[in-house]
């Protein structure tokens, strides 16, 4: 039987002091815009490599807030996404950085860490005072831009401890 590893937490903890956001050369940045739905999905399943539905996972959860949901276009075409997802929870855990992914042909162009810092300004505007987010151990690329934006690992469960100290040597080896 195999065991599945729970997902690694990060926090970061002061949403007050964030860098400017520029998104990249050549692209925009824009909000979730009815008839997207099928435009997440595809960039979703592209950059993890797995079906995930919209509506199971942001759709069809009240309230729904369409602007919190970002998009780095180039043109039209969106290549990057990233949620500003609040739980709804009392407290320090209510925000989320939620469902980021990047195009794989438009990985390594700073895509992933615009997106990214783009949500955690939505959710400062939106009140946020710190932000949560969950990942996966094989996640590297992802890691680095976490770290970079200030988020720290947080041990959930007894794994935590000893496959972050492997992650941390790898990213900042």
């Amino acid at each position: 039987m195999t065991q599945t590893l729970s997902k690694l937490v990060m926090k970061k903890e002061e949403l007050s002091i964030l860098p400017a956001f520029h998104c990249p050369t050549g692209y925009r940045i824009r909000h979730f815009q009815s008839g997207d739905e099928r435009n997440w999905e595809d960039l979703i399943r592209l950059s993890y490599t797995r079906e995930v539905k919209f509506a199971q996972k942001i759709g069809n959860h009240t309230p729904f807030y369409p602007d919190r949901i970002l998009f780095i276009c180039r043109g039209e075409q969106p290549v990057a996404t990233a949620t500003a997802w609040d739980t709804g929870k009392e407290g320090s855990m209510s925000w989320y950085l939620h469902m980021v992914g990047v195009l794989p042909e438009y990985s390594g162009k700073g895509l992933g860490f615009a997106a990214s810092l783009a949500a955690l300004h939505k959710m400062k505007e939106e009140g946020g005072d710190a932000a949560f987010l969950e990942t996966d151990d094989f996640r590297l690329p992802a890691i680095r831009i976490y770290l970079k934006l200030g988020f720290q690992p947080v041990h959930m469960d007894e794994s935590h401890p000893a496959r972050w100290e492997r992650i941390l040597q790898v990213v900042r080896g």
